[in-house]
């Protein structure tokens, strides 16, 4: 019997686009939007700040340097973190799924964008029991020790956990620490993958 289920936020939760910032972002650049891209996403510099290896305030300094970016720290990060929209399909089924199980986020996700989104979706993440951000875990998905560091919040066994993910590698590393797996897209009816899962709503 599954009770706790654990939810990626970007992708499932909300809907993220990166190219929202690049196109606020080049306005204050020489360099090409892919290649501000680039600089900002997909990199070691990236992958640190998405551990917490690293401040919010040195990422920052460090992507306006790596953009050749001309504006200030306030103006980048304010473009930075404006990526988020509601996803109405899962946000609807959150609270019905919340009064049978133990709701917990897994999510790759740096810190500015945890405080952005945890204001902007207030309403639906207060029906999570813990959020589990890999910039306070140290690790990512799919990583073993991401997966465990979850584990702690699940009051549940693996078995007794369901990971709902967009991403094919993020789903097989939760199988491999024994969660129960269900990749998400969005022309997917999730009711019924839910409901095929034995889950009760």
């Amino acid at each position: 019997m599954i009770r706790t289920i654990y939810f990626d936020f970007g992708n499932v939760v909300a809907m993220f686009d990166h190219g929202r910032a690049i196109d606020k972002l080049k306005e204050f650049s020489e360099t090409p939007p892919i290649e501000l891209a680039l600089a900002l996403y997909g990199n070691p510099l990236e992958d640190a700040y998405e551990r917490g290896r690293i401040s919010t305030e040195e990422y920052v300094r460090l992507a306006i340097l790596a953009g050749r970016l001309e504006c200030d720290e306030k103006t980048f990060l304010s473009a930075f973190v404006d990526i988020f929209t509601e996803n109405p399909v899962v946000c609807e089924w959150i609270p019905r799924l919340a009064r049978r199980h133990r709701l917990v986020l897994a999510s790759n996700t740096n810190e500015a964008h945890f405080k952005k989104f945890t204001k902007q979706f207030t309403g639906v993440l207060g029906h999570f029991a813990a959020l589990c951000p890999s910039h306070q875990a140290g690790y990512r998905k799919p990583e073993r020790e991401y997966f465990q560091y979850c584990q702690r919040f699940a009051e549940a066994e693996p078995g007794e956990c369901l990971f709902i993910d967009d991403l094919p590698a993020n789903i097989e590393g939760g199988e491999r620490h024994g969660w129960r797996g269900l990749l998400y897209r969005p022309d997917n009816d999730l009711g019924l993958q839910l409901e095929e899962l034995g889950i009760q709503f």
